[in-house]
């Protein structure tokens, strides 16, 4: 398939996938964000991210093994260096419910999940901070 032709395929993909995001958004305007308005605009906001990661791996991992086959155990080792600082995410967060919560009984499962989740942003956040904080400190020392 020639580069010109899935460009366009792409452009209009990308087209289609705004039009019916835009839909769904106007229709929950329209209906007064509704259960089933916000419930279908998550789950359309699910789809669309699974679909990113899930684009963006096959085609780093398409893109790594042709230009670079080494490159795949590099990866590897990252990947799994990713799913271990999640599980050890994981095992860490307590899983408690919210203090004060009044609202429906959530489940165990899904206060375990929203703790991880926190837990990962709050260290991502801070590895950023340190990264921006060392890159800064590094270029004033290297460019005296």
């Amino acid at each position: 398939m020639s580069s010109s032709r899935f460009e366009k395929i792409v452009k209009i993909l990308l087209w289609v996938l705004m039009i019916v995001s835009a839909g769904i958004t106007v229709w929950g305007y329209a209906v007064g964000f509704s259960d089933m308005s916000v419930d279908t605009l998550l789950y359309w906001a699910y789809i669309l991210a699974i679909v990113g990661i899930v684009i963006a791996i096959v085609f780093g991992i398409t893109i790594s093994a042709i230009n670079n086959p080494k490159n795949l155990i590099k990866m590897g080792i990252e990947l799994v260096a990713v799913v271990i600082v999640v599980g050890a995410v994981y095992m860490l967060s307590s899983g408690a419910p919210a203090v004060g919560y009044v609202g429906a009984e959530v489940s165990p499962m899904t206060l375990k999940v929203t703790d991880t989740l926190l837990n990962l942003t709050y260290l991502l956040c801070a590895l950023a901070i340190i990264a921006i904080v060392y890159g800064g400190i590094r270029n004033a020392i290297h460019n005296k």
